[in-house]
This record gives C-alpha cells, sequence and structure tokens, in this order.
C-alpha cells in the first residue's frame, strides 16, 4: 500500500509547477494549462484525505468530481475567450492583452 506521503509530495510537486508555470509563462494557453495542473492537485488532495481519514466515506470524492466538472466548464470558457482575442489581435500573448482595453 502506497503512503500518504507519497500522494502529498506529487501533489506538492504539481502545486509548485502550476504556480511557476502561471507566473513565468507568456502564452494564455500555458497559463490555463498551469492553472489546471494547480485544480488537479487540489483534486489529488481532496482523493487522498477522504482515503486515509475518512475511508468509508465519499464526500473527497464528490468534491473531487464537482471540483472536475468546475474545472471543465471553466476551461471551457476559458478557450472560447481565447479563441475570441486570437480572432481580435492575431494573438495570445499576455504582453499584447493591452490593446483590448480601448
Amino acid at each position: 500500500m502506497i503512503h500518504m506521503e507519497y500522494y502529498l509530495i506529487v501533489s506538492t510537486i504539481m502545486m509548485f509547477v502550476g504556480i511557476y508555470g502561471f507566473f513565468t509563462r507568456r502564452n494564455l494557453l500555458a497559463i490555463l494549462i498551469s492553472v489546471e495542473l494547480i485544480l488537479n492537485s487540489v483534486d489529488i488532495n481532496f482523493a487522498v484525505f477522504n482515503r486515509f481519514l475518512f475511508p468509508g466515506q465519499l464526500e473527497g470524492f464528490f468534491f473531487t468530481m464537482f471540483a472536475i466538472g468546475i474545472s471543465a466548464a471553466e476551461t471551457a470558457v476559458a478557450i472560447a475567450i481565447i479563441i475570441n482575442i486570437y480572432r481580435n489581435i492575431r494573438n495570445i500573448q499576455v504582453k499584447n492583452m493591452n490593446e483590448l482595453k480601448y
């Protein structure tokens, strides 16, 4: 059986990779992928804490499924926004978003 610490190490690595990618990337799609990494690390934590702390209950798994559904909807809306930005300015770099202000 795999110990809880190993799952938490993987989740922590995913969280910090997502945070690093969010702050260092200039492309909107790369930033979106980084946000998804952060959300997936939270989902891992929900499932792991439910499995090890409350093995007979399913609340953690329901929270995980709800969070996956919300992140899927968020991704669909974000991709639609990115497509509209690309249609308007032909670029999805963050530094070019100043053109959308006016």
